[in-house]
């Protein structure tokens, strides 16, 4: 699982004029807020822990904001060294497979796609992110075989449908060795154009709300844009017997079985662009079987497994209490257990989301009360294919593209 994300954030934002006189493109407000932290957000809530930005002019501005961020580590190039450059510079700080962004746009996609298709093959060095625009003149386009990249056709084009680079990539840090050992270098005019020689460069293709601030009328555009595509629905799944099959009070990974296509139906939502959550009774807690810390502890892996398959669940919540539990800490009623709403939300305040376009999936009526008193719509799972249940009901959750 690929935990590291390297975002540039070194450009001098020439074509916006004044509003980048003294102040970085990515940490321009959109909003109400830098448009870095909606990056730093995003890639959190898909499991990246180690963020790695690259600044160049004003990096001290990019220092100060991200100073407080545990998990944020800056790097100022001295001289501008272009996109590979700066990279090959940050290469002590890598990890041996890492996401690559552009800190000036958005690409609402699944990344975890990206890097389970990087681990399919040690041969494959990079696989980038691929979005179809009816004119991509203004970018430069690519061309694709398959699922591997051919050519990288540079800027100016004449006008008409292709195939861009969508700024978000997951590459291995072998990378760095196709690049010159000093000076600046450009990821998409000699980096990639090597790779793709060599047959180690693949693309993915989403069709998916993309905006880049780089010019003005896309930066205006943005200011509602990027807030309203960060609105999002969401599925909420009741845990065992929906997720994986509920053998009683599991708590370890080695009582795991995934429900039959629970990891296509985790899957499907995160490509939709929703988010997924989970809110599952604990009173194994309550009980004495096992410790908060253990659920959580499984909830991880979970994740972990899921991201094998380019899946990930966005948060959970679990209720540890039982009123015949004989922990006396877990003792008690709560409207924090199902068919209690207060797990649902709580998962609906964790996000920007749209209250409209939620649902849960449980498999016992006191999942659908609790979805009922949180004024979401429930839906009853009796068993079979979770993703063949739950595909018909994701289209009305979808925002329109």
């Amino acid at each position: 699982m690929i935990t590291q994300a390297v975002i540039l954030a070194g450009g001098l934002g020439q074509r916006l004029g004044e509003l980048t006189r003294a102040t970085p493109k990515p940490l321009l407000e959109v909003g109400g807020k830098p448009f870095l932290l909606y990056l730093f957000d995003e890639l959190r809530r898909q499991g990246v822990t180690n963020i790695l930005v690259l600044a160049g002019r004003y990096g001290e501005q990019v220092e100060a904001l991200c100073q407080d961020l545990a998990d944020v580590r800056v790097v100022v190039e001295e001289a501008p060294l272009g996109t590979g450059g700066a990279l090959r510079d940050a290469a002590p700080h890598l990890a041996d497979a890492f996401y690559f962004l552009n800190g000036d746009s958005l690409f609402d996609i699944n990344i975890l796609a990206l890097g389970a298709r990087l681990a399919t093959s040690d041969a494959t060095l990079g696989v980038l992110s691929l979005r179809p625009v009816a004119d991509g003149s203004r970018f430069g386009a690519v061309e694709i075989s398959g699922e591997t990249i051919t050519a990288f056709l540079p800027r100016p084009l004449r006008p008409g449908p292709s195939l861009i680079n969508g700024g978000v990539a997951a590459l291995r840090k072998a990378v760095v060795d196709a690049m010159p050992g000093d000076g600046a270098v450009s990821m998409e005019a000699e980096v990639y154009p090597k790779l793709v020689a060599l047959g180690a460069l693949k693309g993915q293709v989403f069709d998916r709300p993309f905006i880049d601030i780089g010019v003005p009328d896309d930066f205006a555009r943005a200011q509602r844009a990027v807030p309203a595509m960060l609105h999002r629905g969401a599925v909420i799944f009741d845990r065992d017997g929906v997720l994986n099959e509920d053998v009683g009070y599991a708590h370890r990974p080695d009582q795991i079985v995934w429900v039959a296509g629970a990891r296509d139906a985790i899957r499907a939502v995160n490509d939709a662009g929703l988010l997924a959550m989970v809110a599952t009774n604990q009173a194994g807690v309550a009980r004495g079987f096992y410790s908060e810390a253990d659920v959580r502890a499984l909830h991880a892996w979970m994740n972990q497994d899921l991201a094998k398959s380019g899946a990930h669940i966005d948060a959970f919540e679990y209720s540890p209490f039982h009123i015949d539990g004989v922990v006396e800490a877990y003792r008690r009623d709560s409207p924090c257990r199902k068919p209690g709403p207060q797990m649902i939300e709580k998962l609906l305040a964790r996000y920007s989301v749209d209250a409209s376009r939620v649902l849960m999936v449980g498999d016992k009526e006191t999942d659908l009360a609790a979805a009922r008193a949180a004024q979401i719509s429930g839906h009853l799972f009796s068993g079979g294919d979770l993703h063949a249940f739950l595909a018909p009901l994701l289209p009305r959750l979808a925002e329109p593209l």
